[in-house]
């Protein structure tokens, strides 16, 4: 079973992504803030993260991807920015932070689960 780890700080968000993924064979662990993607990444190493760019708190989506992807303990992990940040600018910013993928919202549920299949090679 694969692993991904959803990262906003809105619960209605991780429930709507959870619940569109939860049908594939994937398992799904979910965080609310930067540092804890991070722990969460450390310990459970999902193959694929969907993180939010926009959170409060010490470390927002972009400093956790250039966290995560300097660490190489977890500098593997496929991380999908799902934000409400769409500009061509922004879009910049987060593959400069090292982010493999760019949604913005709103997402159609489809091509984000399309996207985790096309990713984690999983029909």
């Amino acid at each position: 079973m694969k692993k991904i780890l959803i990262v906003d700080d809105d619960p209605t968000i991780c429930e709507l992504v959870s619940a569109t993924l939860e049908i594939g064979p994937y398992q799904i662990f979910t965080a609310s803030s930067g540092p804890a993607a991070l722990a969460i990444a450390q310990a459970k190493l999902p193959e694929m993260i969907l993180l939010d760019v926009q959170m409060p708190g010490a470390f927002d989506g972009i400093e956790t991807c250039r966290r995560l992807k300097s660490d190489p303990r977890t500098a593997h992990i496929y991380v999908v920015m799902v934000t409400a940040k769409g500009q061509p600018w922004d879009r910049d910013i987060g593959y400069a932070a090292g982010a493999d993928g760019y949604f913005a919202k709103p997402f159609s549920p489809l091509e984000l689960m399309r996207k985790v299949e096309e990713v984690l090679d999983c029909e």
